[in-house]
């Protein structure tokens, strides 16, 4: 853990630390921006591409697909997060948002299943494979990027990391929300729900410029520290320390795919209107971008392992009474305080996990170690996500069973957090 006196956004006033933070938050915020869009229209997207005559089914190929993506995740933390650690960040960060392009083009101007008959759901699976293992590469690669060019302020660069995430998810919020209320069911399910990912897709070449004239992080080209075999070092020598790492992240990729999950969650199971599920998802989208900068600054003053304890056991103890306020009675003011709750809880937990991550890893293995880290934890327990609750509903009867997956996630990632103070303490 790291302390720091000086004044909050003191390194920022450097031209190179603001293109730094900008090309970070746009490649992490296209990348979940096309993420939160699929699971946003997940609904819609199971009608267009995975057509079964059960609504169930077909909702819950949609989600398989949305997890079978997350199996690249891995491979792309493996291959791309290497890479940084040899080639160098910038070179990590161009590779991987050139492929998030050409992954959300694939799946914005796929023709549907009525069209092309199984070559449309095949061309999705594709599309966001090859967006699973460009975000492999991405969370890592562009953290370990920001924080080397801060290494005393590691807490308030990278949580930049998190506030675009919020971004990502107020946009797909709004998006959402216009659509859902000014298009007809017919004008949605025939094109309206491809104008996000259109929208994503003329993000990509402002993130692609930026990148291509920025400098390589400081203490990376600066370090000593390099190493031509990051992969081999990491599982070596750092075993402990990714375990923990992964556990970290449960709790941060819970809680993002909770809100995401939200406005299916409102429209399948408590028939509430698609609009309102949005709009309430949009406050924590908001409450993430405002928040996640402030928590990051006071988390190189006091520490990440605080924050990221306290929102644990809030979610441990919060959660099953929220969701039975929710269902007992549901309505658009219950949505909103439900989402006031995540967004809080949220961003005091994600914003301070990046540095924790940076605080674990050394400089030859970071970008490989908070890559591995990163997406172990998405990969179970984001990508598969909407597919674990929508079948635990389906097979219990309980529309409470969400829940059950939360404190799950929870638990485990308080041991992780508590393992982390520990370790920081011994180092």
């Amino acid at each position: 853990m790291s302390s720091n006196t000086a004044a909050p956004g003191a390194d920022i006033t450097h031209p190179q630390a603001r293109r730094a933070i900008i090309s970070s938050s746009i490649g992490n915020a296209l990348e979940w921006f096309d993420i939160l869009i699929y699971g946003a229209f997940a609904v819609v997207i199971a009608k267009q591409f995975f057509p079964t005559g059960d609504d169930s089914v077909s909702l819950l190929l949609t989600f398989a697909t949305f997890g079978v993506s997350f199996f690249m995740r891995p491979l792309g933390a493996v291959v791309l997060g290497a890479y940084s650690d040899r080639a160098g960040r910038k070179a990590a960060l161009m590779l991987s948002i050139m492929l998030m392009t050409v992954g959300t083009a694939m799946i914005a101007f796929m023709p549907s299943y009525a069209s092309i008959g199984l070559l449309a759901p095949a061309g999705i699976a594709l599309g966001k494979m090859i967006q699973g293992f460009s975000a492999g590469g991405e969370f890592g690669s562009s953290t370990a990027f920001l924080v080397e060019h801060a290494p005393h302020r590691r807490g308030f660069f990278s949580s930049w990391q998190v506030a675009s995430q919020g971004i990502s998810l107020l946009l797909a919020a709004l998006f959402g929300a216009v659509l859902n209320n000014m298009l007809t069911p017919e004008q949605l399910a025939s094109w309206g729900w491809r104008v996000p990912f259109i929208f994503g897709l003329l993000i990509a070449p402002a993130g692609i410029y930026i990148r291509r004239h920025l400098d390589e992080a400081p203490e990376f080209k600066e370090s000593s520290e390099k190493t031509n075999a990051p992969l081999r070092d990491t599982f070596a020598h750092q075993k402990m320390r990714l375990l923990i790492g992964a556990g970290s992240v449960i709790m941060a990729t819970v809680s993002v795919y909770l809100s995401l999950y939200i406005p299916t969650y409102a429209v399948k199971q408590l028939g509430l209107p698609a609009w309102s599920s949005f709009a309430a998802m949009s406050v924590a989208g908001l409450i993430m971008f405002i928040g996640s900068p402030l928590v990051g600054a006071l988390s190189d003053k006091i520490g990440r392992t605080p924050f990221m304890i306290t929102s644990s056991a809030l979610y441990i103890v919060l959660t099953y009474p929220m969701f039975v306020f929710l269902t007992n009675s549901p309505g658009f003011l219950q949505l909103l305080l439900l989402q006031t709750v995540i967004g809080v809880l949220m961003t005091m937990y994600f914003a301070a996990m990046p540095a924790l991550l940076a605080d674990i890893f050394p400089v030859a293995t970071r970008g490989t170690g908070m890559s591995l880290a990163y997406n172990i934890a998405v990969t179970i327990f984001g990508g598969f996500a909407g597919l674990i609750i929508t079948w635990l509903i389906d097979f219990t009867g309980d529309k409470l069973s969400v829940s059950y997956f939360v404190i799950f996630g929870a638990v485990l990632s308080l041991i992780a957090s508590l393992s982390a103070r520990l370790v920081l303490r011994l180092r």
